[in-house]
């Protein structure tokens, strides 16, 4: 099993961060080339959970779970495979079972990490695109980060306004 590596990259010049990236180690720097090149080498702990709830037994819908999920640790769906820090089990909080019923959503079947970077993948890309506004009869042009093969509907901040108020 590789072990995870974290490496700050401070004070690097550019020549020095090329070809440290060059490397062939399959899982990135070893402990020794870390520490040849003055980086912190941090060491993680083995994730050993003791997993009491396995991610097919978790109810679909939030009323059919009862307050002893709180004792639970649940298995994450990816299992760690995903290359997402995954932290391949996790409890549920009593706020946020609070929260989850509050809301009718189901109890979650991902660890908060996973959950994360699946969010951040929706997000849209840090690309800006010139468009034309797409209410008719306005041939302003702007700076979006909305792709033009979206199919969203796309204003200027004046039609957005007009439709909006």
């Amino acid at each position: 099993m590789a072990k995870t590596t974290e490496i700050f990259w401070h004070n690097l010049n550019i020549e020095k961060i090329a070809r440290l990236l060059k490397t062939d180690v399959e899982d990135g720097l070893s402990e020794k080339e870390v520490k040849e090149n003055f980086y912190n080498w941090i060491e993680y702990k083995k994730r050993d959970y003791k997993i009491t709830k396995n991610t097919e037994n978790v109810p679909d819908l939030i009323n059919e779970v009862d307050d002893s999920i709180l004792v639970d640790v649940i298995e994450c769906e990816h299992k760690g495979k995903c290359k997402e820090n995954c932290m391949t089990a996790f409890r549920i909080l009593p706020e946020d079972l609070q929260f989850y019923r509050r809301m009718n959503l189901p109890i979650p079947r991902l660890c908060p990490n996973c959950r994360h970077f699946n969010r951040l993948k929706l997000r849209n890309p840090l690309k800006l695109w010139h468009r034309n506004c797409m209410k008719e009869g306005c041939q302003n042009e702007f700076e979006t980060s909305y792709s033009p093969d979206r199919l969203e509907i796309i204003y200027c901040e004046k039609c957005y306004q007009q439709e909006v108020y």
